[in-house]
């Protein structure tokens, strides 16, 4: 693992825990000799992320569709920055770039590039590690989610072992380096 994207909020939320946390997981991903892929942006948890990886001296990539330079307000201080066209090619070139995904608090946009990247591993069309800090609790009603759908027969339990949770930085990251991903490309079969 090399490069981790992070998905995020260009916003900083209500609870300046989460913007903390935002800058000390940039900060521990650089010192940990990692590069970061995100969505561009210098404002929001996106700003804090990338801002905490440069203060360390960290390799920082962002991507951006053009239509959004001005809403998301582009860095212009990361080592590379990739315009792309659509939000699709957002996504797929921040998979393309990365060797695991972390997702922190944010909303419909976060969501969004969570669930795809974990449909994605669902049918083995990669073998990232996908990760989850679970700054404050802000995940625990998507946790509790993904236990109903089990429940209801609508997601396999072996699934929900897909994505990594942990409220700690350090502890996220050491669970990431161990992650082994299912040696079954046939996961998602109807039985």
């Amino acid at each position: 693992m090399k490069y981790i994207s992070i998905f995020c909020g260009s916003s900083s939320g209500s609870d300046k825990i989460f913007a903390e946390q935002a800058a000390s997981l940039g900060k521990t991903i650089a010192q940990r000799g990692y590069s970061i892929v995100y969505g561009g942006a210098h404002v929001g948890l996106m700003g804090q992320v990338a801002n905490g990886a440069l203060s360390e001296g960290g390799e920082v990539i962002g991507v951006i569709p053009e239509f959004l330079k001005s809403k998301e307000l582009e860095h212009t201080h990361l080592t590379k920055i990739h315009i792309v066209e659509t939000m699709h090619e957002r996504k797929a070139l921040m998979n393309e770039l990365c060797d695991g995904v972390i997702a922190l608090p944010g909303g419909y946009g976060t969501m969004d590039e969570l669930f795809e990247m974990l449909t994605w591993a669902q049918l083995a069309l990669h073998k990232k590690p996908i990760a989850i800090l679970n700054t404050n609790g802000y995940y625990d009603p998507l946790i509790t989610m993904s236990e109903t759908m089990i429940k209801n027969g609508f997601l396999k339990e072996d699934y929900q072992n897909l994505l990594l949770i942990d409220g700690n930085i350090d502890n996220l990251l050491d669970k990431m380096e161990k992650y082994i991903p299912p040696s079954n490309d046939k996961w998602f079969e109807v039985k």
